[in-house]
């Protein structure tokens, strides 16, 4: 049976979340043990977590802040604020007015950052204007993926992005933000904005109160994974590879050939993402690794061969390159 897709988190996106929550002093590690991550995970840069574990921690930290936007902000987006906005967006004509009302919402509830949103040749922008202040990327990325989320979900499709500016520099997580948001991503501009093509602002609203709460009990899985970027070429392969078994992946010839493209061409568009094809196989043996590791009794044995590596201490040392721990150590952390 073929793993179903698991991504998993960069560590730097965990500490980006509990930054303000160590800054304040607050009991970081019963956040962490809620969300079933290891506090020696912290140390290591190169760990990942589950999707599963990194949205039990997102939980964990706005109940424990009681903030929604985890003390990004001067003022605190309190519980229960992202519930109600969904309920209040349900009634707007289409998704322009939607947007116009949740950025407006936005504005009311905190201090730092205040939102808009314009359109100019066809293309929309949701901007954040930061006074100055500037923020962490991950501050600007959550404010667009809480946005983002309920366009998705209120027109019922995946509004496509064009492509995401902002002033600061590339962070570590960029390849994660690259697979939530789109492959463009514009570092050390002179704005903060999501940019997509303005005809999406004249969808209708699509959803209803039984909608809503089937919405709401996937949230935060949502917002990380179901309306992520699935247009780039890395993504396009991602996808074949996790419908089959790693035994019976395609080479790299085979894969231009199916794609219908030169292996060339194949290998230069997955540069221009951050990608080769073989960091691509790598990637999902890990995500499936962590996901058996935490998910399953399966024995690391059982684990290698379903990844097809040689024997199991290929599989350790893989694993430990990976994510900085041996996959024995990284299960009974976890």
């Amino acid at each position: 049976m073929i793993a179903k897709d698991q991504h998993s988190i960069c560590m730097s996106l965990v500490h980006e979340a509990l930054r303000a929550a160590q800054s304040q002093g607050l009991d970081v590690e019963a956040m962490l043990q809620r969300a079933g991550i290891a506090r020696d995970l912290l140390d290591s840069n190169k760990a990942r977590v589950s999707i599963q574990q990194y949205g039990n921690l997102w939980v964990a930290i706005a109940d424990a802040m009681n903030d929604e936007f985890f003390g990004m902000d001067a003022r605190p987006l309190r519980r229960g604020s992202f519930q109600w906005l969904s309920k209040w967006l349900m009634h707007c004509e289409n998704l322009a007015q939607a947007i116009h009302e949740a950025v407006r919402f936005f504005n009311l509830l905190l201090d730092d950052l205040k939102g808009e949103l314009i359109q100019k040749d066809g293309i929309a922008k949701i901007i954040i204007h930061d006074h100055n202040k500037r923020k962490p990327v991950f501050a600007y990325a959550c404010y667009w993926m809480l946005l983002h989320s309920l366009m998705c979900w209120l027109a019922g499709q995946r509004i496509g992005l064009s492509f995401m500016q902002l002033k600061a520099n590339m962070p570590i997580a960029h390849q994660d933000y690259q697979s939530r948001f789109c492959t463009d991503i514009r570092y050390q501009s002179n704005c903060n904005a999501l940019a997509f093509e303005a005809h999406y602002l004249q969808l209708s609203i699509k959803q209803d109160l039984s909608s809503r709460y089937q919405f709401l009990q996937g949230t935060p899985y949502n917002l990380l994974v179901r309306f992520k970027n699935p247009y780039a070429l890395s993504q396009q392969i991602r996808k074949q590879l996790l419908d089959l078994a790693p035994s019976q992946w395609l080479d790299l010839s085979e894969l231009a050939h199916r794609l219908h493209i030169s292996e060339a061409t194949l290998q230069r568009r997955l540069k221009a993402e951050g990608f080769s094809y073989q960091q691509l196989k790598n990637n999902i043996r890990r995500d499936r690794a962590i996901d058996l590791l935490l998910n399953t009794n399966q024995s690391l044995q059982q684990i290698s061969d379903s990844l097809n590596f040689h024997d199991p201490s290929a599989f350790h040392r893989a694993f430990k390159k990976w994510t900085g721990l041996n996959p024995g150590n990284y299960r009974s952390k976890n």
